[in-house]
């Protein structure tokens, strides 16, 4: 397939390099001259420097936008109604209301939009999934999550800690991710008690966020993310009828991916435990990219759809609202 990339920071690189032998990577597009000159040269493709002329230029079959929050909404309505494919970086848009026009925009052209939720596809979250599948711990009960890091010096200057270029802070930067693998795991969510907070850095989104969420299943969770968590953690736990999971570490400076299963025993005590370590490097770029491309032939939804993009932002939205309102926010 020919590919472009719009967008060619870290993430673009990312998507870049995870890209398949028999993919081709036709064009790039990035405003910074310095920065698109470099992603240029790196992966041999045609630079541009207005996204716009490059639809006009350029044949190909799929976009990879990880722009800024405020300029994706744009970019991926025009090439949705182009008649493009689109793996969009989360989160899909900066609201829900934004995710909506997007999703609306890829149904009424019949083109296929994903979120770029790659979480899903590290191998850990992945194994848990098959467990989940496989009813190995029995009906999920519970989920709590913990996922942050601790920011770095001038943060909040960056173009995350504005609430005009994001729309959010730390809910809808490691949030979203969160949000998602609580549905994918635990269903659809229906309830939401949240609070957001700016404890330490000088901005105007929110540096830490916490909320209880309910779900169609009957599964209750929980969740803390947070830039003021100074060391990197990664922490999700599912908690069944007849055992639990629990995943620590994303690989990096998150430490080692890990997946821990314990099956509890009828007569009580310590249940059974099986430990299981994933020391690769991160393949969950890969993966995901695969899996689009496999639902494109498919002609199906991809496992991080556009649709759970939208759903993932509507939570988000809940838990703002729930902050404001003081009480528990019911989406329909």
């Amino acid at each position: 397939m020919n590919i472009v990339i719009i967008g060619c920071g870290l993430i673009g690189r990312k998507r870049a390099a995870a890209l398949s032998d028999d993919d081709i990577l036709v064009a790039c597009c990035d405003t910074d001259q310095n920065v698109l000159k470099k992603f240029a040269d790196d992966f041999n493709c045609k630079p541009f420097s207005n996204y716009s002329d490059m639809i006009k230029e350029i044949s190909f079959d799929i976009a990879i936008v990880s722009v800024v929050n405020k300029f994706a909404k744009e970019i991926i309505i025009k090439l949705l109604e182009s008649h493009h494919h689109v793996l969009a970086e989360k989160p899909l848009g900066r609201n829900y209301d934004e995710a909506k026009d997007i999703y609306d925009c890829a149904v009424k052209k019949g083109m296929k939009i994903k979120t770029g939720f790659n979480h899903r596809f590290h191998p850990g979250i992945w194994k848990a999934k098959e467990i989940l599948d496989n009813n190995e711990i029995g009906k999920v009960i519970n989920i709590r999550s913990r996922y942050g890091h601790g920011g770095r010096p001038g943060m909040e200057k960056e173009w995350r800690a504005s609430k005009d270029l994001c729309g959010g802070g730390e809910l809808l930067d490691q949030g979203v991710h969160i949000i998602d693998l609580i549905r994918w795991f635990g269903g659809d969510i229906t309830e939401v008690f949240g609070t957001t907070e700016t404890k330490f850095w000088n901005m105007d989104v929110e540096d830490n966020a916490f909320a209880i969420l309910k779900t169609t299943e009957d599964v209750t969770a929980s969740f803390h993310v947070s830039w003021t968590n100074w060391k990197n953690i990664f922490s999700f736990e599912i908690f069944g009828t007849e055992g639990y999971i629990r995943i620590e570490g994303l690989g990096g400076s998150y430490g080692i991916e890990i997946l821990e299963i314990g099956k509890r025993k009828k007569e009580g005590g310590v249940p059974d435990i099986e430990n299981y370590e994933f020391p690769t490097n991160d393949v969950s770029w890969v993966n995901e990219w695969n899996e689009f491309k496999l639902s494109i032939e498919e002609n199906r939804d991809s496992i991080g759809s556009g649709y759970d993009g939208l759903k993932a932002n509507e939570v988000i939205a809940a838990i703002y609202d729930s902050h404001k309102l003081k009480k528990v926010v019911i989406i329909d």
